[in-house]
């Protein structure tokens, strides 16, 4: 089965549907005092609740694997499934005014990210892979590197350290994804602790993007997996590739 025309239309519209309800979720919550794991909780029902209702109703015939949902193993025998992270950085979803936060749809085919959708709604953008996306302007003399602003993995300081890049701290899996491709930063490398929804949308767009992205091993994105467990993941200007995956491979974590 091949993508269909309205694919990249409809990751667009419901992801960005999805960030506007957060947008109002979190300023109803903001002013009845309600903080923490509460926001947070409200927050990812809410988007996995219009995601599933919206893409149950648009594209009926579709499996659907949501980080918020039960999953449903129908999926793997499926043409078409689409894989969505309702909130992806619920810590910073939760820390008003931070909006380095992001809502992922995308829709997977034979394994790969082929359509799909990052709502940076902090930000009031989608960055999506039926539109154009930003041209990227010539590298920095000094690489900018994306890590966790609280927990920076030790293989990513590793990467910094080689190809002499300095580290830019920022939020989710997503916003970062979507920094490199805004141009706002150079390179995203992670390891461990990551669900394929964590990166399936974020990959579609950063391929359309026509950026470098891989497993840290060099490997390809394969999604649609029995266990969805996908620890790793590098995003990163095609300059620094190279060089990124040579320093990964000899890490030691």
């Amino acid at each position: 089965m091949t993508i269909l025309p309205q694919d990249h239309a409809e990751a667009t519209r419901i992801a960005t549907l999805a960030g506007e309800l957060l947008m109002k979720v979190r300023e109803d919550l903001v002013a009845k005092g309600v903080e923490g794991k509460e926001m947070k909780d409200e927050g990812d029902r809410q988007a996995h609740e219009l995601i599933m209702k919206e893409l149950s109703a648009s594209m009926p015939n579709d499996a659907i694997l949501s980080e918020e949902g039960k999953d449903d193993h129908a999926r793997l025998s499926a043409e078409r499934t689409w894989i969505v992270d309702p909130l992806d950085g619920t810590r910073e979803f939760s820390e008003p005014p931070r909006d380095d936060w992001a809502v992922h749809v995308a829709l997977v085919i034979g394994g790969k990210a082929v359509a799909g959708a990052v709502a940076l709604p902090g930000a009031g953008m989608t960055l999506n892979t039926g539109e154009p996306l930003p041209e990227l302007a010539p590298m920095p003399e000094v690489p900018r590197m994306l890590v966790s602003r609280t927990r920076p993995p030790a293989a990513a300081t590793h990467v910094a350290d080689a190809i002499g890049a300095e580290l830019v701290p920022m939020g989710s899996a997503g916003a970062k994804a979507m920094a490199v491709v805004r141009g706002l930063a150079d390179i995203y490398a992670h390891s461990g602790g990551q669900y394929e929804w964590d990166s399936c949308a974020p990959v579609a767009v950063a391929e359309k993007a026509g950026l470098h992205v891989s497993r840290i091993d060099g490997s390809p994105m394969v999604y649609n997996n029995a266990d969805p467990y996908m620890p790793d993941l590098l995003i990163c200007r095609k300059e620094l590739a190279e060089a990124a995956l040579a320093s990964l491979a000899s890490f030691e974590g």
